[in-house]
C-alpha cells in the first residue's frame, strides 16, 4: 500500500469515527423522525445535486434499503446533460421549485437534503420549498465547508434552515489527501454521506424490528426476496413515482 492510499484510508476512518462520536445523537433523532413519518404513512424524500445526487439513489430500492425512500430525480441536477451544465444549474435561482413541484408532498413527509458545501442556490431553495410545504428538513453537510463557502443570493446556509443537520466532518474542499503544496485529491463526502444515511436507516430498521414486516428490501438474488419485495412494491408504487 502506497503512502497516499494509506493516508486516504486513515482519513476516511478518522471521519467515520468523528461522525460516530459527534453525530450519533443527531443520527438517532433523524431515525426517530423518519419512524414517525413511516407510522403516519409519509415518505422520506431525498434531494441532492451533482455528486450528492448519487447519495439519494444510495437510499432507494436497494438490497437492505428502506422501502419508504423516494429520491428526487431530475436530469437537470445530475450529469445526464453534462457536468458543467448541472454545476451551473445548482447555482441558479428558481430551479428547485420547478423540480419539486412535480412531487406530491404532505406534511407527514421528511425531506433529507445532501449538500457538502451547504450553500448552493438549489439545495437551499429546496429546503425553503420543503419547509413552506410543512415538511421536516434534515440535511447532511460539511459544517466546516459551509462556514467558508461563499453564500448564494439567498444569503442563507442549509444548516440554518434545517430542523436537524448532520455534519459529515469533511474538510472544506472535500479532498482529503495532499499530493503536493498545490493539490489535494480523494474526496470524503460520498463515503461519509453513505455512512450517515445507512446509519440512520439501520437505526430505523432496528426501531421497527417488532413489526410483522419491516419495510426494507431484500436483495432480489436471495431466495426469500420475492414475496417480501412484492408486498413492499405494491404498497409504495402509487406513492413513489420512480418505482
Amino acid at each position: 500500500m502506497s503512502k497516499f492510499q494509506k493516508e486516504y484510508f486513515n482519513q476516511i476512518i478518522k471521519l467515520i469515527k468523528n461522525i460516530q462520536k459527534n453525530q450519533k445523537n443527531k443520527i438517532s433523532q433523524a431515525a426517530k423522525l423518519i419512524k414517525k413519518t413511516h407510522e403516519k404513512g409519509g415518505l422520506l424524500y431525498l434531494f441532492g445535486t451533482g455528486h450528492s445526487h448519487m447519495l439519494t439513489i444510495e437510499a432507494f430500492f436497494r438490497a437492505g434499503g428502506f422501502a419508504g425512500a423516494c429520491p428526487i430525480i431530475d436530469k437537470r441536477i445530475d450529469f445526464t446533460h453534462g457536468a458543467r451544465k448541472a454545476t451551473n444549474l445548482e447555482r441558479t435561482s428558481k430551479v428547485a421549485e420547478k423540480i419539486l413541484s412535480k412531487y406530491n408532498f404532505t406534511k407527514k413527509d421528511v425531506f433529507l437534503i445532501l449538500s457538502n458545501s451547504g450553500v448552493n442556490q438549489v439545495p437551499v431553495e429546496a429546503a425553503l420549498y420543503a419547509k413552506s410545504k410543512g415538511l421536516t428538513v434534515i440535511s447532511i453537510i460539511s459544517y466546516e465547508y459551509s462556514k467558508v463557502a461563499p453564500l448564494s443570493s439567498l444569503n442563507k446556509r442549509l444548516y440554518e434552515i434545517s430542523d436537524i443537520f448532520i455534519d459529515n466532518h469533511v474538510p472544506a474542499g472535500d479532498a482529503l489527501v495532499k499530493i503536493n503544496k498545490n493539490l489535494k485529491v480523494a474526496p470524503g463526502s460520498t463515503i461519509t454521506g453513505s455512512f450517515i444515511i445507512n446509519s440512520i436507516l439501520v437505526e430505523l430498521a432496528g426501531s421497527l424490528s417488532n413489526k410483522k414486516q419491516i419495510p426494507f428490501y431484500i436483495s432480489s438474488n436471495m431466495p426469500n426476496s420475492k414475496d417480501n419485495n412484492t408486498k413492499l412494491i405494491n404498497k409504495y408504487s402509487k406513492k413513489i413515482p420512480h418505482l
